[in-house]
C-alpha cells in the first residue's frame, strides 16, 4: 500500500485544492468577500485561499465543530458563525441566505464543478507517482474529491478500481449506489467528523455514478485501530476521517489484489481526540 499524505498540505488537508482553485477562478469576483459552510477543512481553505487573495471570508460551522478547526479558521482571518448543533442543512442555509444579504459568493464544499476539478489534481498526482496503482481509495462526505478523482483516474487510466470509503454512520455514498441516486440520510454520526455529510452532492454524483462501483464501510473502532497504526508505524498524524482508507485495508474489507494507493485527506485532528484513539484504540 501506498499512503497519499494530503495532511502535508499547507492547511493540512486536501480542501485546500478545491477551495483555491474555486476563489482563484472567482476573478473580481471575489472582492466582494466569501461565504462557506464547513465543520472545519473547507472552512479552513477557504479562510487561507481569502486570505492569499486578500478578501473576506466567513465560515458557518456547526456548534459541535472541533475546536481545533474552528481556531484555525479563525487564525488566517476567518469569520466564523455557528449554525446548529451538528452538521446539518442548516450551516449550507445560513450560508447561502448570508451571500444573498451581503452580496457574498458561496463557495459550496464539494459540490461545485471548480472545487471538484481542484480535488482532481489529487488524482493526476496519484497516476505521476504511482503510475501501476490499480485500486485508489478515497475517503467520502459529500463526494468532492471522489468525483475529482474519478474524473482525473477514468480519463487517463479507466482501468483503476474507484473505491469510496465512509463510516458505518455515515453510509451516504453506499445509500446513493443502492438506489441510483443521492440519497439523504436523517442522520449522521462517527468520529470521522469530516465525512457526516447527509448526502452525497447532486453535482459529484453525476461525475461519481459512471466511474465508482464500491462502497466500502468501516467501523468506529477500525478507524481508531487505523489512526494508532498510522501513528506507530507510519509516524504520522491523520485524522479519522482521513483513516478511513487504511481502516478498510486492515479490516480486510478490500477485496483482490494489485498495487493500493490510499487517500489519507488530512491531519487537522484535535490533540485530545488523537491521544485518545492513539493509546485506548484495541
Amino acid at each position: 500500500m501506498r499512503l497519499k499524505c494530503e495532511q502535508l498540505q499547507p492547511i493540512g488537508a486536501f480542501k485546500l485544492r478545491g477551495a483555491y482553485t474555486a476563489v482563484a477562478r472567482l476573478g473580481d469576483r471575489r472582492q466582494t468577500g466569501l461565504v462557506t459552510a464547513s465543520s472545519g477543512n473547507h472552512g479552513f481553505a477557504l479562510a487561507w485561499s481569502a486570505r492569499a487573495f486578500g478578501v473576506r471570508a466567513v465560515v458557518v460551522m456547526p456548534e459541535s465543530a472541533a475546536r481545533r478547526k474552528v481556531e484555525a479558521v479563525r487564525e488566517v482571518g476567518g469569520e466564523v458563525v455557528f449554525a446548529g448543533r451538528t452538521r446539518s442543512a442548516e450551516q449550507g442555509d445560513r450560508a447561502e441566505a448570508m451571500a444573498a444579504a451581503e452580496g457574498l459568493n458561496f463557495v459550496p464544499p464539494f459540490d461545485h464543478p471548480d472545487v471538484i476539478a481542484g480535488q482532481a489534481t489529487c488524482g493526476l498526482e496519484i497516476l505521476e507517482d504511482a503510475p501501476n496503482v490499480e485500486i485508489i481509495l478515497v475517503p467520502t462526505g459529500g463526494g468532492g474529491l471522489l468525483a475529482g478523482v474519478a474524473a482525473a483516474v477514468s480519463a487517463l487510466k479507466p482501468s483503476v478500481r474507484l473505491i469510496g470509503v465512509e463510516p458505518e454512520g455515515a453510509a451516504k455514498l453506499s445509500a446513493a449506489l443502492a438506489h441510483g441516486k443521492p440519497v439523504a440520510l436523517e442522520r449522521t454520526e462517527s468520529v470521522a467528523d469530516g465525512l457526516l455529510t447527509q448526502a452525497i452532492g447532486n453535482l459529484t454524483w453525476q461525475v461519481i455514478r459512471p466511474v465508482v462501483r464500491e462502497a466500502v464501510r468501516v467501523t468506529e473502532v477500525e478507524i481508531g485501530l487505523a489512526v494508532r497504526h498510522l501513528y506507530q508505524q507510519a509516524q504520522v498524524v491523520v485524522e479519522p476521517s482521513g483513516a478511513v482508507t487504511t481502516a478498510a485495508l486492515l479490516a480486510g474489507r478490500v477485496s483482490g489484489e494489485g498495487s493500493v494507493v490510499a487517500v489519507a485527506t488530512g491531519g487537522n485532528v484535535d490533540p485530545a481526540l488523537f491521544d485518545r484513539l492513539v493509546h485506548e484504540s484495541a
